[in-house]
């Protein structure tokens, strides 16, 4: 299993996007400077984020992005869902020789079933607004220490 880089900067962006956008919109540029991420590649993570009704855009010169809905309201599964369409990890093949099929069944419900109901639970549960109290406070002890 695989965590895209798509999913990686998508994430890091709507962070960004939570903790800057409480006053008004925010410009792609500038979302893209403070994560290094190319403009063009989060442009086009943004296109998938604005369809799936997650963020919205506000044309013109002074225009950038706001969130669609409350940062409570997105869960992680929701994100990754419009940025790589299903999460879970792929069936097993149960067809096939009659020998590798009672295996096969076996891998499928205690593995593969296990851990997609687990990474299901968890995605669900977490939210846009955990993410951005997590990057509250690492920011706040990054600026607490202290380099001699």
């Amino acid at each position: 299993m695989n965590f895209s880089k798509k999913s990686r900067y998508g994430l890091r962006a709507l962070i960004d996007l939570s903790v800057y956008s409480k006053e008004s919109h925010v410009a792609l540029a500038a979302i893209a400077e403070r994560n290094s991420i190319s403009p063009q590649y989060l442009e086009q993570v943004f296109a998938a984020l604005r369809k799936a009704g997650i963020i919205k855009s506000v044309k013109g010169p002074q225009g950038g992005y706001l969130l669609a809905k409350p940062a409570t309201k997105i869960s992680v599964a929701e994100i990754l869902r419009a940025l790589e369409g299903d999460y879970l990890i792929e069936e097993e093949n149960v067809e096939g020789a009659e020998n590798g099929r009672a295996a096969a069944q076996a891998v499928q419900s205690e593995v593969i079933e296990r851990l997609n109901r687990g990474l299901q639970d968890i995605l669900e549960n977490l939210f846009l607004s955990d993410l951005e109290q997590k990057y509250q406070e690492y920011s706040e002890y990054s600026q607490d220490m202290y380099y001699i």
